[in-house]
């Protein structure tokens, strides 16, 4: 028994909290009547399943009725239920129609399985069985399509709390293979948990609403996330209102008028997770976590308030990424996050335009616009993650934000936005090419001179000066001016690659990527930065 002591240990310290239900590997079809009500098939090609033979059961089923009944189930979006001739199982056809052309991406199967799961919810399946189908095009098909499937599952926080008896859609997911072995579907179906709790978490925090979710409750629910047997993530909370007023004034002046509330108090939550091995790279995140943007001072007006509860995008996508660290446990990897966690509220105490902050780097700031309160709330932390820099091995720094309206014109809904400065520079091409692999999508972008320009301060009174008066979207390059304000506040701008010390930094603006409120929150790109970062290490 104390050889297989430690097989125990690993299997009671898997937390399986943040899991929509009990996901496991189906061996064969035989038994699947018997076991699940519904069966969930997703494929580009319904008829031509019977060249895999372990799909003999099913496949002439689906043919038949795609060839004879409805030529339609192969048509993007549609979602054909099957009879059975035993009558005891549904069959669910989820159809991605064509993969092939050049616009065409593993996108197809998520939302295929995403649509089909949700008929099966509807439908009062309870355990179902999901069938996957390999595309040679797309090699994390299969995986892409477990991920979609597990998204239609997902119950928010707050029905959960307030309706425990509503906290699963289904009792069981099973998952089988058309192609693959045991072992690449455990490896598979191991990866899919790691992402999909990352994703919980970070849909817990950015979709809550404002009050289930303050500063002081977001530190809260953090703890319990990690509050689990052999959690390999420490977490610290700044939580005097003194210390953070004298290290990081700015984050401290955002949330001035907000701190008058003791519940809507700023916090700033500082994670970090050391894999066994060598350390190889320090990747250090910095999320933006404003709970509910009011605009401030420069107030919201027009109904443009509504939905700004999920500002919070960038420290959700810095929580749900260290979820999946401490669930896959990747090699030779160091990570540091902050959540940056305030309140813009409106009142007599806000800060203002005009005002001139003293930020913890001595750069003098001045305040143009209080709705531009992100890169605001960021910046002091940001200054702190870089002095840590100066003694990591290898690092990286990410800025993530939902921090611009800009960034949702210039690419649409769906998309993150990065960019890198010159010691960076690739990465973010790399990490779009791991988005593209795994359906969760990232347009580039370049920050340039002008970008520099635009924030130097207009007098002797200020070094830098935050924004202009108009919002994001009527600013040419309204999403990429924001990073260079973080590098020149945080005097990251002083260590490019002609610096004797360069240091790595992407920005990450993710405010197009989070889905559409009040709907379900993408979870991304939670996914698309495990996949570059955590995954290869695993």
């Amino acid at each position: 028994l104390r050889y297989l002591q430690p097989m125990f240990d690993l299997f009671s310290s898997m937390d399986t909290r943040y899991l929509p239900c009990e996901i496991k590997r189906v061996d064969s079809l035989a038994t699947a009547g018997s076991e699940y009500d519904t069966i969930v098939v997703v494929t580009h090609d319904p008829t031509n399943l019977s060249k895999f033979t372990t799909l003999t059961k099913i496949a002439t089923t689906i043919e038949n009725f795609v060839k004879n009944v409805d030529h339609s189930a192969c048509n993007v979006g549609t979602t054909s239920v099957i009879p059975t001739t035993d009558g005891t199982t549904r069959i669910i056809l989820g159809g991605t129609g064509p993969v092939t052309r050049d616009y065409d991406d593993v996108r197809r199967f998520k939302e295929a399985a995403e649509n089909a799961m949700k008929k099966a919810v509807c439908a009062g399946a309870k355990k179902v069985l999901l069938v996957t189908v390999p595309y040679e095009k797309f090699p994390k098909t299969e995986l892409v399509t477990l991920m979609g499937a597990m998204q239609s599952l997902y119950v928010p926080l707050e029905v959960k709390e307030a309706k425990p008896e509503m906290k699963q859609r289904i009792q069981c997911l099973g998952v089988f293979s058309a192609d693959s072995d045991s072992k690449t579907m455990d490896t598979m179906i191991e990866m899919a948990r790691g992402m999909e709790s990352g994703k919980t978490v970070q849909r817990d925090v950015i979709g809550s609403d404002p009050e289930r979710m303050t500063p002081i409750r977001t530190a809260q629910y953090m703890t319990d996330v990690f509050n689990n047997r052999g959690s390999n993530v420490k977490v610290t909370v700044i939580e005097d209102q003194k210390v953070i007023e004298k290290e990081f004034p700015l984050m401290a002046a955002v949330n001035r008028c907000a701190n008058t509330i003791p519940r809507h108090q700023a916090r700033l939550i500082e994670l970090e997770y050391t894999g066994t091995g060598d350390i190889k790279e320090t990747l250090m995140f910095v999320g933006k976590g404003v709970t509910l943007d009011t605009g401030g001072t420069d107030i919201k007006t027009g109904g443009n308030m509504f939905g700004m509860s999920r500002d919070k995008g960038g420290a959700a996508t810095v929580a749900g990424l260290f979820k999946t660290l401490d669930l896959l446990r990747p090699k030779n990897i160091k990570v540091v996050g902050y959540m940056c966690m305030v309140r813009n509220s409106v009142g007599a105490n806000s800060y203002t335009c005009d005002e001139i902050i003293t930020s913890r780097s001595g750069k003098r700031i001045r305040i143009v616009n209080t709705d531009a309160e992100g890169r605001v709330t960021m910046l002091d932390p940001l200054t702190k993650m870089r002095e840590r820099a100066e003694k990591e091995k290898n690092p990286h720094i990410f800025t993530v934000a939902t921090l611009t309206g800009h960034a949702v014109i210039a690419v649409g809904e769906g998309y993150s936005i990065a960019m890198d400065n010159g010691p960076a520079l690739g990465t973010s091409y790399f990490l779009q090419g791991a988005g593209e692999e795994i359906g969760d999508m990232i347009e580039l972008s370049r920050i340039r001179r002008e970008d520099y320009k635009f924030h130097t301060g207009e007098s002797e009174y200020e070094d830098i000066r935050q924004s202009n008066t108009k919002p994001s979207t009527q600013t040419p390059r309204g999403h990429i001016t924001p990073a260079a304000f973080l590098m020149m506040g945080s005097l990251l701008d002083q260590h490019g690659k002609d610096s004797r010390n360069p240091i790595k930094y992407t920005h990450l603006d993710i405010a197009a990527a989070d889905g559409t409120f009040p709907g379900i929150p993408t979870g991304y790109p939670v996914t698309a930065l495990a996949n570059q970062f955590i995954l290869p290490n695993v």
